[in-house]
């Protein structure tokens, strides 16, 4: 099935996925997320995955591990606090989804030396450090409008 998007249903769903990169350690839903975009919480997921190139949930994720990430190399905080501080409810799916993108535990990564990105600004860091699935990065573009893909392919 192709989803075709106008130049408005990409501007909503920028909005919804703004919400996520602000809000990523709040419980946050299909169905709140949908209201944010104005649409239905199905035709919703199927335009965030035709725009983004991966579900609702899964950039949620996503953001939530990359922020782990972060805490984790301070180094101040437990793997425990850190998953509550990002908003996941259960430490053995986040243990899960962390080793998943990122290719270790959430022990063994805050247990490694991070010095050797200190030197690097913020905004590069967060680039180099983005979970990647399958040693690919995650599409972060929107499809331009016309360009969508079959919401079933990957």
């Amino acid at each position: 099935m192709l989803v075709r998007m106008t130049l408005e249903d990409l501007v909503r769903l920028r909005r919804a996925r703004d919400v996520i990169d602000r809000d990523y350690a709040q419980p946050l839903d299909v169905p709140a997320l949908a209201k944010v975009a104005l649409m239905s919480p199905g035709h919703f997921s199927r335009s965030f995955r035709a725009a983004f190139g991966e579900t609702p949930y899964s950039y949620l994720m996503t953001r939530r591990v990359e922020r782990a990430k972060a805490l984790l190399r301070r180094g101040d905080m437990s793997v425990t606090d850190v998953c509550f501080a990002v908003g996941s409810t259960s430490l053995g799916s986040f243990s899960s989804r962390f080793t998943e993108l990122v290719g270790e535990s959430p022990s063994a990564y805050r247990a490694r030396r991070h010095e050797a990105g200190e030197a690097i600004p913020a905004c590069v860091a967060k680039f180099m450090t983005r979970p990647v699935r399958g040693g690919e990065p995650v599409r972060r573009e929107p499809i331009r409008n016309g360009e969508a893909e079959s919401a079933g392919a990957s």
